[in-house]
């Protein structure tokens, strides 16, 4: 071990009080958003905090998320973007070298996806969930470019939205997946272009092979881009639950799915079709895997409830 960071999560969460939000490296630093909203940003190379602050105290909140903080923290244009849910600070923008801020807007609690940035509109701005809409923001000011509010409210709002050539690709538990397309100042057109009724994901977050769209929601889910996103096939395999991990490498994904089990996919066949398996805990039936996994060349590494788990894919 090179270095470790401790620090007090005092409260109790179901899952756990352990971060939910993916580490984020930014040159020689490293942004860690905790799950009872503390952000620590810490050197690379030796651990050492150079910032830190509590986002709840500082901005304050609606109120405690439900499963904690998610979102991982977004670095564009030399903002470090982070959504503490706080009526006046919604979304905020911070100097990633001091954690000063930069901008705060005002808006909804957190959701528990994370947030993109990207062009859309031919404008390029900060997409995402907040507790009850769908919605854009201005990368240099923070200003909310516009709002979606679904059709059926309850929405937990996790799965990230998928941007596609200019479109988006939104997937929730209550409202199926949805591409919108947006207007040319890059305000959403509110009504989707196509929805797709069959997949309704409770966590796991979309990737896209060319024209085809996956996901898995106890099972595994092909839905057809040129088609209408119609459904062109869905598998069923016993490590699919609410959640899983997907990667790709175009031709093929790898699904990390209940209690660490790995199922690799054949991501060009007309039909679903398992290559291979591998469970990597011993007790994949009572291990509890909701991390999403870090690929460092041909090395795996995934968290589990206790451990961390390397296993190299090319052997």
């Amino acid at each position: 071990m090179l270095w470790e960071l401790e620090y007090l999560a005092p409260g109790e969460l179901d899952y756990g009080n352990s971060p939910r939000a993916t580490p984020l490296i930014y040159g020689k630093l490293v942004f860690l958003f905790g799950a009872f909203g503390d952000l620590h940003c810490v050197e690379l190379a030796t651990g050492k905090v150079v910032w830190k602050k509590n986002l709840y105290r500082e901005y304050g909140q609606f109120e405690k998320p439900t499963w904690g903080s998610c979102s991982s923290p977004l670095i564009i244009e030399n903002r470090l973007i982070v959504n503490p849910g706080a009526k006046e600070a919604s979304l905020v923008a911070l100097d990633p070298q001091t954690g000063k801020t930069l901008w705060q807007t005002p808006g909804n609690a957190a959701a528990y996806g994370s947030l993109i940035v990207g062009k859309f509109g031919g404008r390029l701005q900060i997409v995402g969930h907040d507790a009850v809409s769908l919605g854009g923001w201005d990368v240099k000011t923070g200003a909310r470019l516009w709002t979606v509010v679904p059709e059926f409210t309850g929405d937990f709002n996790v799965p990230t939205p998928l941007a596609l050539n200019g479109k988006l690709l939104v997937t929730t538990e209550n409202n199926g997946t949805r591409l919108y397309d947006f207007e040319q100042n890059g305000i959403i057109k509110p009504k989707p272009i196509t929805v797709n009724e069959d997949l309704n994901p409770d966590m796991s977050t979309p990737i896209r092979i060319g024209d085809q769209i996956y996901c898995v929601w106890n099972e595994m889910y092909c839905l057809n881009l040129k088609n209408g996103l119609k459904t062109a096939w869905y598998g069923d395999d016993q490590a699919f639950g609410d959640y899983a991990a997907l990667i790709t490498d175009s031709k093929r994904i790898l699904v990390i799915g209940k209690g660490g089990t790995l199922v690799l996919v054949d991501g060009k066949a007309k039909q679903f079709k398992v290559i291979s398996r591998l469970a990597l805990f011993p007790n994949p039936g009572t291990e509890n895997i909701f991390s999403h996994c870090a690929l460092v060349g041909s090395r795996l590494y995934l968290r589990g409830e206790s451990e961390l788990i390397c296993v190299d894919l090319a052997k």
